[in-house]
């Protein structure tokens, strides 16, 4: 089984790129910086992971994500080579992001000093207006029936 789960803090807004076909797929370029848990003398403090999103989580990243911001994700290894101009192999190992969460408020955020305008006023940053579902009333009595 591949699967690896990741909280950390980006160290700088995503790359965002679009594919140059017919229907473009966004893909999103991004490292997380996530803490470890034990470290030696002189070591950082962190491990860097590269990670790589496509299609609808990298137009979340796009939209959402800034540099600082820390996040849970969810996603599995990848391992890939080319040859680089000296003939050398070279070797990428990066983590496909399948999902991303937030795991601080835009008021943490913020209060750390980041400038956090481009994304939405809600605290959350999701855009209710384009998601397919309806909202459930917030007056839901204990004895009332469940809407679903």
């Amino acid at each position: 089984m591949n699967k690896v789960i990741l909280l950390g803090r980006l160290t700088k807004d995503p790359e965002i790129r679009y594919t140059q076909s017919a229907d473009p797929v966004c893909i999103a370029r991004f490292t997380v910086a996530v803490n470890k848990r034990f470290k030696k003398e002189g070591e950082p403090d962190a491990d860097f992971i590269s990670c790589v999103a496509f299609k609808r989580t990298a137009e979340f990243l796009e939209r959402y994500i800034k540099k600082g911001m820390q996040v849970s994700l969810a996603g599995s290894i990848s391992v890939r080579f080319y040859d680089d101009n000296s003939g050398q192999r070279r070797w990428i190992t990066e983590v496909n992001a399948d999902e991303i969460n937030f795991t601080e408020s835009k008021a943490a955020y913020e209060s750390r000093g980041h400038d956090n305008s481009a994304t939405t006023s809600e605290s959350n940053g999701f855009d209710a207006s384009n998601a397919d579902f309806t909202p459930i009333a917030q007056s839901i009595d204990e004895d009332d029936d469940l809407p679903f």
